[in-house]
């Protein structure tokens, strides 16, 4: 198919060599600082003639007959200009448009600049898109107090996000997880660092980094398929049309260690060599020590319906996290005809961890008939941290780094016309080198959980002992995931249309992905030659004072981490090793994916007001994972490889309705698919007999396939603002989602892990684990937003304005079974969150600026357990932050941020909301620095 496709564009090629007509193009700016304006209008008086400038304010008309014309420009916030233009035969003829804002409509707010003309860029690209997609600038980002990109999504409608150590992590859209959206860096896949599956860690990326935010939730043919819920494209920064310099410098404070935060920022930008060049150079760094408090309980029920909590954890972190950026872009214009383009960024963060970890475990309850009247277990403390060394410095590093380069050109071959290419390298890597783990334990020790509370799980213990504490694991670990992808594709554009006096054009390419993964751990264990007690050796003790959870939680004694990072492990008079493949055997894996692909899409205006957008896209995905056959965690078997080929078809289809200059109607039915995470895929078995446990990689696994139906009205404000609402709903085909079965006999083996000559020897009662296959989900909702400066009010309350957003979402699975293989009723999706809401308060003026932001979204499944009571829900959560900013000059401004002011926790439940899972705090974080924009 590829190879017929290819031939097809080959052959089209000098079919439009001899045209006599001409092309207009040209580049729209502003005309206060020279910025590009992206998403502008650009129009013909006369006839259906019209396109949208693309991200660096360029625009172009193919195929225009010879003669003289009148081009018209528009654009949300600005003046309309006019130009006159004549086409002459086979050249390019080149019209700039330098645009003013619209004194006379927008009287006092002009002066405000920044903010309404970042906000005027947002909804111009997201007014003019031919799909749904919300839109936005680094301006917009910049008046919110978000330090990466995760944080600054949370602000879009119909986005939730997952938090990890107090920052926004792994996005939701609509309701779908994580694994059904797809994140994107100029158009390329970002690969992911998390060893098992496909996420893209959000927290990762400065926001500091990014030009411009693009979600799309309606694919195009042309776009990438694997994208159920959406597709975030992060758009860098393009050269500049002048020079740029702008500087950012700032220092803040975390009160939960009482720490400073040190951020800057710096971009530099210009045009040489007779404006041909375009460089810009950009870094970014961000360093904050901070930390958790945690608690976590596991709860069961026995045979007498009595719940307790069979396990429960007491949690101190202390977390260092430096962001470095690094990016350049460049750009040649050798002509009017003639464009290179390449792209570098380079992401590197260092996460130094450690955690204290108070363990009561392997609880057993005591009876006197059905009444539990006590209970006995142990307790284990545990220090988290490195090797002392200049990397780690005593705490467990977690390096990861993500890189991508890219070249692409833009020609135009003929007045009918243009081709566009692009090759890139990415790859993400996240290392963590010389982890240790120190833990004590003592045994038969009495616990209490008299009054236990569901929301706040409290055990306590009674005949502690430093001296009873014995030393019962010491161990070292390296962790490696990497995952690279290379990509290439082309595309060819003409003109196209079946009807007359209408715009019409036809696109069609080929894209080429190649995706390797690997994970590569070791683990080893250390016994010292002497008993060692709690009691002699160095420690830390936290008294609760101040934990966040409450008081009343205690951490206790722990092995210092300075103690455990400078131990000489290597030294066999002091410790014996081994290593443990218990620990690594099973999780290590290789994975290569070929995806090749082509599309066709034609773009049609059916009239003035009406157009479509009608393609298809084909995708053909070949994989070859291998993964270990390991016998009781310990002993590897084997290795096992697997491949596999499937090809999937994407119809689309999709109208765009201008009612007005202002109110958008947009249609759309579109297809989309996800693949399943890499380790859900590998072909691992892993026997764990002492568990009475076997786990399996599920190598015949489908990819989820989903149709998609949107409607989305939106209505814009001449003085830059919106009120939108729309609805949707997908159906996902062969949805994943964990199994556990229970009973579990060497008979099923066969039938749930098939290919295997000599199936693993089950006893009767096992417990089975892997990835399967539902049968459908259906997930539907809609999303209403409104945002715009409140103008038409008097005097000071002019300057106010409203940024809000509500997305409602409700979804149901089916084909979910339990441990006894009875199909569960009322599931829904993980990952859906019924309700989602922002709020933005803001109140400006040409000097001042402050706005106070709310972020919430409501309790939804996160995982599903075996039965009801096993399920795990992510709990509801409210954010408050604030941020102000004072402009002394028109260079130099002044600005402070406050994030979480509600001291928001993390908070899983499992089963009911009273019943704690986890509870995790960070506290607020706030900031105070300078912006200079020379």
């Amino acid at each position: 198919m590829l190879k017929n496709l290819l031939f097809v564009v080959a052959w089209m090629i000098p079919a439009f060599c001899f045209a006599q007509n001409g092309v207009v193009s040209g580049k729209v700016t502003d005309a206060e600082n020279n910025f590009s304006l992206p998403g502008a209008t650009v129009k013909f008086s006369n006839g259906n003639r019209y396109t949208i400038s693309n991200q660096t304010g360029d625009y172009e008309f193919l195929n225009i007959p010879v003669g003289s014309y009148e081009v018209e420009i528009s654009y949300l916030g600005y003046q309309r200009q006019v130009q006159q233009v004549t086409v002459e035969a086979g050249k390019n003829t080149v019209v700039n448009f330098n645009m003013s804002t619209n004194t006379g409509m927008l009287q006092e707010m002009v002066i405000v600049g920044d903010r309404l003309k970042g906000q005027a860029r947002a909804l111009n690209q997201q007014k003019n898109n031919q799909n749904i997609t919300n839109v936005i600038s680094s301006d917009q980002v910049g008046r919110f107090p978000d330090a990466n990109i995760g944080d600054a999504l949370k602000r879009v409608p119909g986005i939730t996000m997952q938090n990890d150590q107090g920052e926004a992590r792994n996005i939701i859209i609509r309701g779908l997880a994580p694994a059904l959206n797809s994140v994107t860096l100029n158009g390329d896949r970002i690969p992911s660092a998390e060893g098992d599956n496909r996420n893209v860690q959000m927290d990762l990326i400065p926001s500091d980094m990014i030009s411009t935010i693009e979600v799309n939730k309606t694919l195009t043919p042309d776009m990438d398929a694997d994208a159920i819920g959406g597709s975030v494209n992060l758009i860098t920064r393009a050269s500049p049309n002048g020079e740029r310099i702008s500087a950012t410098l700032a220092g803040g404070y975390g009160p939960i260690r009482e720490k400073a935060i040190y951020t800057g920022g710096l971009i530099y930008g210009n045009r040489y060599n007779n404006n041909k060049l375009g460089v810009v150079l950009s870094a970014s760094y961000n360093n904050n020590d901070y930390g958790s408090d945690n608690v976590e309980a596991v709860w069961v029920q026995d045979d007498f319906n009595n719940v307790y909590v069979e396990e429960a954890e007491i949690r101190k972190y202390d977390v260092q996290r430096i962001r470095r950026s690094g990016s350049v872009a460049l750009d040649y214009k050798f002509n009017g005809n003639h464009t290179l383009y390449a792209n570098a960024i380079y992401t590197w963060r260092d996460d130094r961890e450690n955690r204290f970890r108070t363990t009561y475990d392997d609880i057993e309850p005591e009876y006197n008939g059905e009444i539990i009247t006590g209970f006995t277990g142990r307790i284990t403390r545990e220090t988290k941290g490195g090797i002392n060394n200049n990397r780690n410095q005593s705490r467990r590093l977690e390096d990861q780094r993500v890189l991508n380069y890219s070249l692409r050109g833009e020609h135009l071959l003929t007045p009918k016309l243009d081709l566009d290419w692009s090759v890139n390298y990415a790859k993400a890597r996240e290392f963590r080198p010389n982890e240790r783990y120190i833990e004590f334990q003592q045994e038969d020790v009495t616990f209490s959980q008299a009054g236990n509370s569901p929301e706040r799980p409290f055990i306590s213990a009674s005949g502690e002992s430093m001296n009873l504490f014995e030393q019962s694991e010491l161990t070292e670990n390296r962790d490696n995931t990497e995952e690279s992808e290379f990509g290439a594709k082309v595309n060819v554009r003409f003109p196209l249309s079946m009807i007359p006096a209408q715009k019409g054009r036809l696109r069609t390419g080929l894209r080429l992905r190649i995706k390797d993964k690997l994970r590569d751990n070791n683990f080893f264990t250390y016994e010292p030659l002497d008993d060692v007690t709690l009691n002699n050796v160095t420690t830390s003790n936290f008294n609760g004072e101040g934990f966040n959870p409450g008081s009343k939680y205690v951490p206790g004694v722990f092995a210092s981490a300075n103690y455990l990072g400078n131990l000489n492990l290597n030294n066999p008079a002091l410790f014996t090793s081994e290593s443990d493949p218990s620990e690594f055997l099973a999780v290590n894996y290789t994975a290569r994916e070929n995806i090749y692909a082509g599309y066709i899409r034609w773009d049609q205006d059916l009239s003035d007001k009406l157009a479509m957008i009608v393609g298809a896209r084909l995708e053909h995905t070949y994989i070859d994972y291998q993964g270990n056959r390991v016998l009781d965690e310990e002993e590897l078997e084997g290795q096992l490889n697997n491949t596999n080929s499937y090809t999937n078809v994407l119809p689309n289809l999709s109208f765009k309705y201008s009612a007005s200059d202002n109110l958008i109607l947009r249609a759309a039915f579109t297809t989309a698919l996800a693949r399943p995470n890499y380790y859900a895929l590998a072909p691992y078995v892993n026997n764990v007999a002492s568990d009475a446990e076997i786990s399996a990689g599920n190598p015949n696994l489908k990819a989820t396939y989903a149709y998609n139906y949107d409607f989305m009205a939106e209505n814009y404000f001449k003085s830059v603002g919106l009120v939108s609402g729309g609805v949707f709903f997908k159906k996902l085909n062969n949805f994943i989602y964990n199994y556990s079965n229970n009973q579990y006999t060497s008979a099923d083996f066969a039938i749930d892990f098939p290919g295997q000559s000599n199936p693993v020897p089950v006893n009767e009662n096992w417990t089975f684990l892997q990835a399967r296959n539902g049968r459908s989900v259906n997930v539907y909702g809609f999303e209403v937003a409104f945002q715009r400066q409140l103008d038409f009010l008097p005097g000071f309350l002019k300057h106010f304005g409203l940024y809000a957003n509500y997305t409602y979402t409700k979804s149901k699975a089916n084909g979910v079974t339990n441990e006894d293989g009875e199909e569960r009723t009322d599931v829904s999706l993980p990952g859906t969150a019924p309700h989602m809401l922002n709020g933005s308060l803001f109140w400006d003026n040409s000097k001042f600026s402050a706005r106070l932001s709310m972020n919430y979204a409501s309790d939804y499944l996160d995982e599903l357990g075996s039965d009801s009571f096993q399920d795990s829900f992510y709990d509801k959560q409210l954010f408050l932050d604030a941020n102000a900013s004072y402009k002394f000059t028109s260079k130099l401004r002044l600005f402070v941020e406050a994030n979480n002011l509600t001291n928001q926790p993390l908070r899983y439940y499992q089963g009911i909301p009273s019943r704690t899972k986890q509870i995790e705090f960070y506290q607020g974080r706030y900031n105070l620095g300078f912006k200079f924009d020379l």
